[in-house]
């Protein structure tokens, strides 16, 4: 369909110093506010009127006064210029970060750390329209996500293979500790060496001996000469704490997991210091303005990170 001659040249500063005139009911006036000549705003009146094709003004009186058809545009122009105002100062906002949806997988060990918490909380702080989506999920899974464009950014419990595309930087360092049955012997001490652990069985989450707190729990051991036997049954740290609770085995968690306070688990420190890391994943090349903003909020949060 072929768009009218008379509409080609339509702009919107066409209404804007319409409006403008209308508000001031002077040409001097509208002009100074505009910051444009007089005699420029009587043309761009004009040129307006001759885009619509009908006059705008009546000129038989010499204050500005409207037509019926100038007062009809003068109050649809106020609400698209309005409502353009609004759409241009949104889509700054987006491309300033200010505003827009992030989504965010993570591990539950991320919870129970507060570094999720935490850091979510100062965001929000700083970023309040900036929508944030939270999914609890399997940290492959996750990285394979924020991979495919599905997640926008991750925490997890390294090691783990990271697709190319993506980076990692650890924000949290902590030692692990043990988490025994009530009843087991040791849960009254203050700390357990791993060699007074080497016939346990240990409980890690159903991950491959490379991954996460499998790989984890063999770094340990083998730093300690124990050749542990392992059963990766776990489908997260609470299901593993029950089954600890019921006397299934023992397992090596993150210090801070002692916030999960089950009936019959007891948490041990070990008698010589094991770490384990918490890490958050993104793309390198991230074209949202508002992830950006989340990443650059990590970096400031947590400067002794590597981010790489």
């Amino acid at each position: 369909m072929a768009v009218p001659k008379s509409s080609r040249n339509f702009e919107l500063r066409h209404l804007r110093y319409f409006i403008a005139l209308v508000e001031e009911k002077n040409f001097e006036r509208a002009a100074m506010r505009l910051g444009i000549a007089q005699p420029g705003l009587s043309q761009q009146i004009l040129n307006l009127e001759a885009l619509i094709g009908i006059p705008l003004l009546d000129r038989t009186r010499r204050s500005v006064q409207l037509t019926l058809s100038g007062q009809l545009l003068f109050d649809q122009a106020r609400k698209l210029v309005a409502q353009a105002d609004f759409a241009l100062s949104e889509l700054q906002r987006v491309g300033r970060g200010q505003s827009g949806k992030i989504s965010i997988g993570y591990v539950a060990s991320a919870a129970y750390s507060g570094v999720l918490t935490e850091s979510l909380s100062s965001f929000r702080q700083d970023f309040p329209e900036i929508e944030l989506q939270l999914v609890e999920i399997e940290m492959r899974q996750q990285l394979a996500k924020i991979g495919e464009g599905e997640l926008d950014f991750g925490y997890i419990r390294p090691p783990a293979p990271v697709p190319i595309g993506l980076a990692t930087s650890t924000v949290l360092r902590e030692p692990m500790v043990v988490a025994l049955p009530q009843g087991h012997p040791l849960a009254s001490h203050h700390a357990v060496d791993l060699t007074a652990l080497a016939d346990q069985t240990f409980i890690t989450p159903r991950q491959p001996a490379d991954v996460g707190f499998h790989s984890n729990t063999l770094e340990a051991c083998a730093a300690t000469g124990v050749i542990p036997k392992v059963s990766p049954i776990g489908r997260d740290f609470t299901t593993i704490m029950s089954m600890v609770a019921v006397g299934l085995g023992i397992s090596l968690v993150p210090k801070s997991l002692q916030c999960l306070q089950l009936p019959g688990v007891r948490y041990v420190e070990l008698s010589r210091a094991h770490m384990t890391d918490l890490a958050i994943a993104y793309r390198k090349s991230e074209g949202s303005a508002a992830v950006r903003a989340f990443i650059a909020h990590h970096r400031a949060r947590y400067p002794r990170s590597e981010f790489r």
